[in-house]
């Protein structure tokens, strides 16, 4: 009889100043993390909306809304009522994310590509993934990587869009992990994915220890 066992491995000490990042990350400012996950937000519900546009659904004008609205820290939750007209629009008014199917399923491998992405990142500038920006689940080890991805999520969705699934095997997984070899464009130049997460990662690293949300940087894509 065969055991099986699964495991994921991630580096104690990612960068050879990490114990002074964590400290660093500790102190990081309330007011400057509140920032970092404003511009965050916005910057997901804005890809959220390109996208609604590109594939001509009316919902992009609430999600544009929504945009003008956000408040500081997303304090009235538009991230949630975003995700909820989006997902609608996208998959039909019956579609929930907590439904058993293969939509579903498809969505959350794609989102674990890209939070272990993230993850890795995370670790070799130095940091530790428990410690996060906005997220704070003491149940979650991912609560930093969870905050980072946020905006790179539409392209796990776009890609799903286009699969069509009447299975969830090796192939449809194999799709979705190619999506870290896609290209965007990130600080004035063209570069795949895994390398852009590197790029924004940094800079929200920058932001965070220089107290400047602007130094930020968002990929863009030709949708």
């Amino acid at each position: 009889m065969w055991v099986y066992y699964t495991c994921e491995l991630v580096n104690y000490y990612g960068s050879h100043d990490t114990s002074n990042k964590v400290r660093k990350q500790i102190n990081w400012k309330k007011n400057t993390k509140e920032a970092v996950w404003t511009e965050i937000v916005s910057e997901k519900i804005r890809k959220q909306k390109e996208l609604l546009e590109l594939l001509g659904k009316e919902e992009s004008d609430l999600l544009e809304s929504y945009l003008k609205e956000i408040a500081w820290n997303d304090g009235t939750n538009r991230e949630g009522h975003a995700a909820k007209v989006y997902f609608n629009a996208l998959f039909g008014l019956e579609f929930t994310r907590t439904e058993d199917n293969l939509i579903n399923a498809a969505l959350n491998y794609g989102y674990s590509i890209i939070l272990s992405a993230f993850t890795r990142e995370i670790v070799a500038n130095g940091y530790i993934t428990q410690l996060g920006v906005f997220h704070d689940n003491m149940f979650n080890q991912f609560n930093l990587a969870s905050d980072l991805m946020e905006p790179f999520r539409i392209l796990v969705d776009r890609q799903v869009l286009t699969m069509k699934l009447e299975q969830f095997e090796h192939e449809e997984k194999m799709q979705l992990v190619n999506v870290l070899n896609q290209e965007v464009q990130i600080d004035g130049k063209i570069q795949y994915v895994n390398n852009a997460i590197k790029i924004y990662c940094k800079s929200i690293f920058d932001a965070l220890s220089g107290d400047d949300s602007s130094l930020i940087r968002f990929y863009r894509i030709e949708l």
